[in-house]
C-alpha cells in the first residue's frame, strides 16, 4: 500500500489536486470582491439565488460564492480564508470529511459551505458537541451569515417548543447533537404538523465528527413515560431476596456438560456470576419463591414478572454496591459514572434495575419507565440528505466512515509547514513497566516547575497511580 501511495500519491492528495483549481478561481476573483461596496456584496445572496431559481447548480456557482463569503468574513471579522480552510470548506460542501490539524480555525471553515447550501433555501443544521459552542458559533460566525443577508438561529437546553421552531425556521441553525437527536424524537410524536420544530433534514456539517458519528454512533437517544406498573413487587422481592442464601456451583454448564451427562452441583438458594454479571436461582431457590409468592410454578407464564423482579432484586443485593455504583442522596438512588467517579443526576438504570436497587436501599420506589421513541446517533443522521463533518483525527477511522455513512475522509494540509516535533508512540510490555515510566516522567515534569493533570479511564487506575505516587514522596 505504501509504495502504491508513493507512486500515485494517497487518496487525499489525489482528491486535493482536483479541488486546487476550484480554490485557484475563488482566490483570482478576490480583487475583484475587493472592489464591491458592502451594498454590492450583500446584493450577491439574491443574485445567487435568482441563478439557482433559473436552473444553475450549487456547484456552478460555488466559487463566486465562497469568494463573496471570503470577503465578508474579512469585513465582518477581520479574518480571511487562507487557501487551505477553502479547500476544507469545498471538501465539506461535498459531502465528505475534512481532517484538519487543531487550530486550522475549522469553525470559520464551515461558513463557506454554510452560506452556500442555505442559498438553496432548505435549512442547513450545524451541529456542535455542547451549547456553549453553538452559541459562541451563531454569534461569532453567524455574524458573517447575517451581514449577507441570511438568518442564523441556534437552539440551546431549555428554550421552549415555539422558540424551537423559530431557530429552526432560520437559514443556518447551530445546534447540539443532543437536542437535534431529542427535537427530531419530539417530532415524531407530535399529533398535530404545527406541533412538529425541525423543518427538514437536508444538509448537516458535524463539528468534532468522529466522536458523534463514531463514539457516540450506537448510544440510543430515549423519550420514555412512566408505566402503569405498581411498585409494590420490587419491595416484596427484595425482603425475600435478603432472606435468601447464596451459594455455589461446581462449574460452570456447558454444552460439553450436557453431552457427557455430567451434573453441576449447586449449593444455596442462588449462584452468583460476577463476570458476566448474572444472578440464577437453584432449584432449593425457585422452591422458595414459589412458597413466598403461593405460586405452583414459577416457570409458568403469568408468573414472568416475579421471576423478573426477584432476580433484579437478587442483582441489586449481590451485584450493585452503594458508593461505588451508585448513591443514595436526598432519597434518591444517583448513578455513580464508571469511568469518571462523577454522579449522574436524570439517569435511570433500565429493565427495573433501578426500582430493584432504590427498594433495597428503602427509598421511595419511582414507576418503571418505558421507551416511547428511542434513535441511534448513526441512523438519525443517515436521515440526512447530505452530512459533512469536520475533526483533528478521522483517518484512523475512514474504513467506518465510508461503510457505515458513505463518506470519505480528506486531509487538508496544515496552512504553514508544522513546526512541532511528534515523538513515536512509547511501548511497554506491561502494565506495571507502563505505569512506572508514568510515574517517572510525572516526577521529571514537577521537578521543573510543571503543573502536571495526569488523565485515566477509570477511578481504579487513578487510584492506583496516586498511591505509587504517594510512595515516591
Amino acid at each position: 500500500m505504501k509504495i502504491v501511495d508513493k507512486l500515485f500519491g494517497t487518496h487525499s492528495e489525489r482528491e486535493l489536486k482536483l479541488i486546487t483549481p476550484i480554490v485557484d478561481k475563488i482566490v483570482a476573483m478576490r480583487p475583484q470582491m475587493q472592489a464591491m461596496s458592502d451594498e454590492e456584496l450583500k446584493a450577491q445572496t439574491q443574485k445567487f439565488k435568482d441563478r439557482l431559481a433559473a436552473g444553475e447548480t450549487l456547484d456552478d456557482i460555488l466559487p463566486e460564492a465562497y469568494a463573496t463569503v471570503r470577503e465578508a468574513a474579512k469585513r465582518v471579522l477581520n479574518m480571511e480564508h487562507y487557501p487551505v480552510q477553502l479547500i476544507g470548506g469545498i471538501v465539506l460542501h461535498q459531502g465528505r470529511i475534512a481532517e484538519m490539524k487543531t487550530g486550522e480555525g475549522k469553525t470559520l471553515v464551515s461558513t463557506c459551505p454554510a452560506y452556500l447550501n442555505a442559498l438553496a433555501g432548505h435549512g442547513v443544521h450545524i451541529v456542535t458537541v455542547n451549547d456553549y459552542l453553538a452559541k459562541r458559533d451563531a454569534e461569532w460566525m453567524g455574524s458573517v451569515h447575517e451581514f449577507l443577508g441570511l438568518k442564523g438561529g441556534c437552539v440551546l437546553c431549555g428554550m421552549n417548543p415555539d422558540e424551537r421552531k423559530e431557530q429552526y425556521a432560520c437559514d443556518i441553525t447551530y445546534v447540539t447533537n443532543n437536542e437535534l437527536g431529542f427535537d427530531y424524537l419530539r417530532d415524531n410524536m407530535a399529533i398535530y404538523k404545527e406541533q412538529q420544530v425541525i423543518r427538514e433534514l437536508d444538509y448537516a456539517i458535524i463539528d468534532e465528527v468522529d466522536s458523534v458519528l463514531i463514539d457516540e454512533a450506537r448510544t440510543p437517544l430515549i423519550i420514555s413515560g412512566q408505566s402503569g406498573k405498581s411498585t409494590k413487587l420490587y419491595e416484596l422481592c427484595d425482603i425475600l431476596a435478603k432472606q435468601l442464601k447464596r451459594g455455589e456451583a461446581s462449574g460452570e454448564f456447558t454444552k460439553m456438560n450436557a453431552l457427557m451427562n455430567e451434573d453441576i452441583i449447586e449449593t444455596g438458594d442462588f449462584i452468583v456470576n460476577e463476570k458476566e454479571k448474572i444472578v440464577n436461582l437453584t432449584e432449593e431457590g425457585v422452591a422458595k419463591v414459589e412458597q413466598f409468592f403461593h405460586i405452583e410454578n414459577l416457570a409458568d407464564a403469568e408468573n414472568l414478572e416475579i421471576q423478573h423482579c426477584i432476580i433484579l432484586a437478587l442483582r441489586a443485593n449481590n451485584l450493585m454496591f452503594k458508593d461505588q455504583d451508585y448513591v443514595v442522596k436526598d432519597d434518591e438512588v444517583l448513578i455513580v459514572d464508571e469511568f469518571t467517579g462523577r454522579i449522574m443526576p436524570g439517569r435511570r438504570y433500565s429493565d427495573g434495575l433501578h426500582q430493584a436497587i432504590e427498594a433495597k436501599e428503602h427509598v421511595k420506589v419511582k414507576h418503571e419507565s418505558k421507551t416511547l421513541a428511542t434513535i441511534t446517533f448513526q441512523n438519525f443522521f443517515n436521515k440526512f440528505t447530505k452530512k459533512a463533518g469536520m475533526t483533528g483525527t478521522a483517518l484512523t477511522e475512514e474504513k467506518e466512515f465510508r461503510n457505515t455513512y458513505g463518506m470519505d475522509v480528506i486531509e487538508i494540509p496544515t496552512n504553514l509547514p508544522i513546526a512541532r516535533i511528534d515523538h513515536e508512540d512509547a511501548v511497554y510490555k506491561t502494565q506495571r513497566e507502563k505505569f512506572n515510566a508514568v510515574v517517572d516522567d510525572i516526577i521529571k515534569t514537577h521537578e521543573k516547575g510543571q503543573p502536571v493533570l495526569v488523565g485515566t479511564i477509570t477511578i481504579e487506575t487513578s487510584e492506583m497511580l496516586s498511591t505509587m505516587l504517594r510512595k515516591r514522596g
